[in-house]
């Protein structure tokens, strides 16, 4: 039976998060990671003579049939109080006779902490592709705009002109960065255990490696080296800090559009449907960057998440329960969160309106400011102190936009005028020398970039 919409209590259920994530932490989902693993473990020890060949055979069966219903473990579990114990008695149950060596040897840590590897190994692989895609969009508009004059701005004053090619290639080269950063951290989350109580192996005894080995060997994982009762929660607050960066890149790219995107800047915009969408109940002229504030607020949510991991490393002893409960919201939460956003961002960029006739206009209205510092260089080159060049300029930029030009100005100026022709005055006050260079370092970012990717 359907659940009533109106009785769910998560905004991720009906609101945010994309559904490969949220199919990959349901509970079924997470019920069968469970099963695929207490499956590894019997078909390890078949194979090193521990249990026999046909129980372990009849244990992959029951696992992968789809008897081991959730009713039932939740059934188990309102009795029993331990949610691991539920999983492997209904297994045993829908495993016959073979039920008996179910979970042989095993700690409940070894079963969750695997699963959890599975778990986190396959978001890794979405989250890598949502980065991939992401990076794409941003070199895409590097690509069209690389020689697109836009004015630069530092502490949100005017600077000097860059392209806004180039800071789509800025972009595009700090999300490959946290794509490399996934890669490195990857071999040290796809790491579960089979090694018992304290981690020591003692309940498999002279065969625990093996045992060990053979299960992490079936589930493509590797074996955390020096576990306790569980993997070493350092991993996971490594990732979570990850999933922390990544959120703080995202939120900084929503703030450029958004800042972009103020009717007094009006360089770009994010995609609108001017057919149907809305953006407000009662001001109809208005177009919010509503995708670039969502990622904003969701990326401050990520963030808040990378704490509980973090307090997660400190343990009583060889292992206590203050972990579990916080650790089965906070990832698949943030997971599905990070993924959403990076989602929305990539749409964000893909069809984003660039308008290069603003940004024209912008560099423009500072009346030659902009390019103050190339006619301070040329003066030191000329012969003149760099702090004394720096002062001409300094007064001849003030209240620029009362008029007249900095060119203009730079011509009337007696010490100007005796080192530089007018039409100098006028080719050092030009944005073209900073267009190309801002376009040839474009291009070397997107070069690097598609090297560093290969074929």
């Amino acid at each position: 039976m359907a659940e009533d919409p109106a009785s769910l209590f998560c905004p991720l259920e009906f609101r945010y998060g994309r559904e490969r994530v949220r199919a990959l932490f349901s509970r079924g989902a997470r019920l069968q990671r469970a099963l695929q693993v207490e499956a590894a473990l019997a078909a390890a020890e078949a194979e090193l003579g521990m249990i026999p060949k046909d129980a372990a055979e009849a244990i992959a069966r029951a696992a992968a049939s789809g008897q081991v219903r959730l009713e039932r473990v939740d059934e188990l579990e309102s009795s029993l109080k331990h949610d691991v114990m539920a999983i492997a008695r209904a297994l045993a149950e829908a495993a016959g006779p073979a039920g008996r060596w179910v979970h042989y040897g095993a700690t409940s840590a070894d079963i969750t902490d695997t699963a959890l590897a599975l778990e986190l190994k396959e978001s890794a692989t979405i989250l890598a592709t949502d980065l991939a895609d992401l990076e794409r969009s941003l070199e895409e508009l590097a690509r069209r705009h690389r020689a697109t004059p836009e004015i630069g701005r530092t502490h949100g004053q005017h600077g000097v002109p860059l392209t806004f090619g180039y800071k789509m290639a800025v972009a595009a080269a700090e999300v490959a960065r946290h794509r490399r950063r996934l890669a490195e951290i990857v071999p040290r989350l796809a790491v579960g255990k089979m090694a018992g109580a304290v981690g020591t192996g003692a309940g498999f005894g002279d065969r625990a490696a093996e045992v060990e080995a053979g299960v992490m060997r079936r589930l493509e994982l590797t074996a955390d080296e020096a576990p306790t009762q569980i993997v070493g929660r350092d991993r996971i607050a490594e990732f979570t800090n990850f999933l922390a960066l990544v959120s703080s890149s995202a939120e900084r790219l929503a703030t450029e559009v958004r800042n972009l995107q103020r009717t007094e800047i009006a360089e770009v915009q994010e995609p609108f449907d001017e057919a149907r969408q809305v953006g407000s109940s009662t001001m109809a002229q208005k177009r919010n960057p509503m995708a670039s504030e969502n990622v904003t607020s969701l990326s401050r949510l990520v963030r808040a998440f990378a704490l509980p991991p973090m307090e997660n490393m400190v343990q009583w002893h060889e292992r206590d329960l203050a972990n579990s409960a916080n650790e089965r919201i906070v990832l698949p939460h943030a997971i599905l969160l990070t993924d959403d956003l990076l989602g929305k961002l990539t749409e964000v960029f893909r069809g984003l309106k660039v308008d290069p006739a603003r940004m024209a206009e912008e560099i423009s209205r500072s009346a030659g400011g902009a390019m103050s510092e190339q006619l301070m260089l040329a003066l030191t080159a000329r012969g003149i102190a760099r702090a004394e060049a720096h002062e001409i300029l300094r007064t001849l930029t003030r209240d620029l936009a009362e008029g007249p030009s900095l060119a203009d100005r730079a011509k009337a100026h007696p010490e100007v005028r005796r080192l530089f022709e007018p039409a100098e005055i006028d080719r050092l006050l030009d944005p073209a020398g900073y267009v190309r260079a801002a376009a040839e370092k474009t291009d070397r970012i997107l070069a690097r970039l598609e090297r560093e990717r290969g074929p």
